[in-house]
Parts: structure tokens; sequence; C-alpha cells
């Protein structure tokens, strides 16, 4: 009976440092303009901007947890926490979709309240504070646009909070230069409610993938029968059974599986090369594998063999 477990900690935390600055950064700037947002909104009595505004505070609230879920993720495991603090990311990232969510679901709300009853909106404050605001959002994606969000699911959930708010706030100036020209004050909640939609969208797909690496499913960019197929074109192996992968967080894919191999094979050789065809192909570096000898298998009381 052979056995390896091989971990690739290493992988993926070489964009740690990009990402934890890119969030920073980001965070600071969204929080220091969300202030002004919200009493520009106040001021002109604007649903768009209001919106916006709280959106800006959910990003605000999402990009500080994401900053601290990222540098909790980075203390050193214990051996009551064997993984570190590494998943924490994925339930912040978790409660940064739902919150995106309840807050397009609150926008609903007041824009049906202000199609049946339009409000008087000051269009010129409106004007300014919501182009201001883009700026910002844009300045803002642009800093996490050089974090790792293609890998790193927390850094690609503060920039979908981001680019939504970028939206909103598109949408708050042609709302406003709507009611400015052609005094249609419906242009303020119609506009909300299109942000509202995106927003929608943003969360729900970041809610999903969150719970599909909590709920430990395969990784969307591995194919669990291709990994078996390719360990089997090994010539030695002869069986491949508990295959499992998985993801620890979302840029630390983990697999644990048994190999039977031929009784003429010899193990480390078996699987040096097991673990460098999961390496080089599926980018796999956190590998357990145990190699069971073919026609010498241990089986318990339950039937499982190993």
């Amino acid at each position: 009976m052979g056995h390896s477990h091989d971990h690739g900690h290493h992988h993926g935390h070489h964009h740690g440092g990009s990402n934890k600055t890119a969030l920073k950064w980001s965070f600071l700037l969204i929080t220091s303009y969300m202030i002004i947002e919200v009493i520009g909104g106040f001021l002109t009595n604007s649903l768009a901007l209001l919106s916006d505004a709280g959106h800006m505070l959910s990003d605000a609230a999402a990009l500080g947890l994401s900053y601290a879920a990222m540098t909790l993720g980075q203390k050193a495991a214990s051996s009551r926490k064997t993984f570190g603090y590494k998943r924490f990311e994925i339930l912040a990232a978790f409660l940064n979709g739902l919150t995106l969510m309840v807050i397009s679901l609150y926008i609903f709300f007041e824009a049906y309240e202000r199609i049946t009853n339009p409000p008087e909106v000051m269009s010129s404050g409106m004007l300014i504070i919501s182009t201001l605001g883009l700026i910002v959002n844009i300045a803002a994606a642009f800093i996490l646009m050089k974090g790792d969000k293609e890998e790193n699911l927390n850094v690609r959930s503060a920039f979908l909070h981001v680019l939504g708010d970028m939206l909103g706030s598109f949408g708050a100036i042609v709302a406003a230069l709507m009611i400015m020209f052609f005094g249609w004050n419906l242009a303020d909640p119609i506009a909300s409610m299109i942000v509202a939609v995106l927003i929608v969208v943003s969360g729900y797909r970041v809610t999903r993938d969150s719970v599909h690496i909590l709920m430990e499913g395969i990784p969307l960019n591995i194919d669990i029968h291709q990994v078996k197929e390719k360990l089997l074109s090994l010539s030695e192996v002869k069986g491949v059974h508990d295959l499992h992968v998985w993801s620890i967080t979302s840029d630390f894919p983990a697999l644990s599986c048994h190999l039977v191999v031929s009784q003429d094979g010899d193990e480390q050789d078996v699987l040096f090369k097991a673990k460098k065809l999961l390496h080089d192909e599926f980018e796999l570096h956190h590998v357990t594998i145990q190699i069971d000898k073919e026609g010498i298998m241990k089986c318990s009381a339950d039937g499982h063999c190993n």
C-alpha cells in the first residue's frame, strides 16, 4: 500500500498581496465617496442616487469584509483548523452575494412607490454627484482589475459590486439628464429598477458560486470524468476509485483518490507520474493519493474496500 499527500499551499497565494492591496484601496475610495453620495441623495431627493448610495454602502461593507476575510484567511493552520481560515473568504463572498440581492429588492420596492407618485428631483445636483460617483467607481474597478478576479471569488464578488455601482452611477446620470431637459421625473425610479436587475443577477451568480464551493462541488473548470480517464491512461494504473475533487477556497482546488496498480508497478513511480499529470493537466496541487496493488484489497465490515 502506498500513500502520498502533496501540498501546494504556495499556489494561488502569489496573488494574495495584490488582492489585499486592491481590496484595501478600493475600500477606502468607495467608503469616502459613499458618505458624499448618501448626503447628496437625500438633498436632491433622488432614488437613483440613493439606490446607488445604498449599493455603495454595501460595497464598503463587502470590500471591508473581503479584506478582513483575506487577512484572516492567511492565518496559520492549527490542530483544530487544519486548513486554517481559508474558507472564510467563501463565507464573505456568500454574504456579499446575499447583500446584493437584498438591496436590489429594496430598490424595486422604493421604485414602485415613486412610479405611482413621482416626487420632485433636483436634477443639477443629481447630475454632479452621479458623475463624480461614476469616476470614483471606474477608479475602484480599475484597482480591482489588478487583482486576481478570475481565480479569487472574493475579489470577483467585490469587482461585481463595484461594476454594479458603476452602472448605477451611469443610470443616475442618464436619469438626471432626462429630468433636466424633459422634466421626466419617472426617469429616476426607472433608472433605479434597471440597475436593480443588474445587481440581482450579479448577486445571484456570486451566491451560486460560493454555495457550490461550500457544498464541496467540483471546481467549474475541472471535468471529473476527464480526470479519471487521464489517470487510467497511465500504463500501470488498472483502476481509479473514491475519486473526489473539491475546492478549499476559490483558488485552492484539492483531489483525493485510490489508484489500483498492477502487481509489478512501482508505487513511487506511479505516484510521481499521477501527481505530475494532475499538476500539469488540471493545475491540481493539493493531492492525496493512495496506491492499492491489484488483487490486494482490504475491505471493512461495511463492504468498503481500500
